[in-house]
């Protein structure tokens, strides 16, 4: 058993208070009271809720993308499989109707109709406005709209109406809160364990960044049975694919958690095809076993559109078995190499110490 101090404030309260949501800080500012992005404006930015794609979404990060004039076409062993189309169509009408947001839909996932058409769902909360801009990602940028009080409510009525056995949630990065909505996170967690207490939950966690220590605090208190944090890509390409984010900072975040709490899963996932070279994703496993990682998954980069992050290479289904060996020999509890991987897809099964389903390859 471990017990914590409460020595955080209520950021939930906070936030409400302060309208936190109209004014963004720059990632990585550090979160203080002396700190004048802690006394944001009280009125709401005229800007507020405007979502940029594409062109618009990418236009203001340091290394520039150049659109593509086509796409790739995917070999053989990617391919995204159609099931039961009534299920996925019961399942979007009841996002809609809690007015809830899914990643398989805002990040327009390959994986959307095996995973809506089984009954499941990765949801993702405080709204569909990043504050970050990321090349690589379809979810949209702008300034997000103010939190919504009963999404925590009306998650945990959806996953007991799924009656999901594993959930996962992940978010937004939310840059304009003091906290970076890791009570959100909790009133979610609280919320699901009192209508589905026999529910496992996974948690897919933004990078804190300026408001760690609060953010971590906060999640041990009240943890989820999976903290996961999605490392990305290898160190060379942080500053073109996740500006605003650090590598290190993400280790450490990760290797914090589990100091604060040993008795929970740690998980980490990557992309490759991005322009990486296998040394460097070696190097990188080795790095996540150095901080104590429990579960790994690494899936094929899939370019959203032409305006995204160009495709490097499609990564040869060889190349993923070196890496899951690899993995292997390290101390991950357990490791997914193949295309169609990805962080939240089948994280049950990865949780309970399955091999990767064949439908991955």
């Amino acid at each position: 058993m471990y017990q914590l101090l409460n020595t955080t404030p209520d950021i939930q309260q906070l936030n409400r208070q302060k309208n936190l949501h109209s004014a963004i800080l720059p990632a990585g500012t550090p979160v203080d009271g002396n700190s004048a992005h802690s006394q944001p404006k009280t009125q709401q930015n005229h800007n507020t809720g405007i979502k940029l794609r594409g062109a618009e979404k990418v236009a203001r990060i340091p290394v520039k993308v150049i659109p593509t004039t086509t796409i790739p076409e995917k070999p053989r062993w990617i391919r995204a499989r159609i099931s039961q189309p009534e299920e996925i169509k019961r399942i979007k009408n009841l996002l809609r109707q809690q007015k809830l947001h899914t990643v398989c839909e805002e990040a327009a996932c390959p994986n959307l109709p095996q995973c809506f058409g089984g009954g499941t769902a990765t949801f993702m909360i405080m709204g569909d406005i990043c504050t970050r801009r990321c090349p690589f990602c379809d979810v949209a940028h702008g300034r997000p709209n103010a939190l919504d009080p009963e999404e925590p409510r009306h998650l945990a009525e959806t996953v007991a109406n799924l009656k999901l056995k594993y959930v996962v949630i992940t978010s937004v990065d939310r840059d304009d809160l003091l906290d970076g909505g890791a009570q959100h996170f909790v009133e979610c967690i609280k919320e699901i364990r009192k209508s589905s207490p026999d529910t496992l939950i996974e948690i897919l966690v933004p990078d804190f960044r300026g408001r760690l220590d609060i953010a971590l605090n906060i999640l041990a208190e009240t943890p989820p049975d999976v903290f996961n944090h999605n490392i990305e890509t290898v160190p060379r390409l942080y500053k073109a694919m996740r500006p605003g984010s650090d590598y290190q900072h993400s280790l450490d975040l990760l290797k914090k958690f589990k100091a604060l709490r040993p008795d929970l899963v740690t998980k980490c996932g990557l992309m490759v095809g991005l322009g990486e070279i296998e040394a460097e994703v070696f190097a990188l496993l080795n790095d996540l076993d150095d901080h104590h990682i429990d579960l790994v998954t690494i899936g094929q980069y899939l370019q959203p559109s032409k305006s995204h992050a160009a495709i490097h290479r499609f990564v040869s289904l060889e190349e993923f078995k070196r890496y899951e060996k690899h993995g292997k020999q390290l101390n991950f509890k357990n490791i997914w190499s193949s295309p169609m991987v990805r962080s939240s897809y089948y994280a049950d099964r990865q949780y309970h110490g399955e091999s990767a389903p064949d439908s991955l390859v």
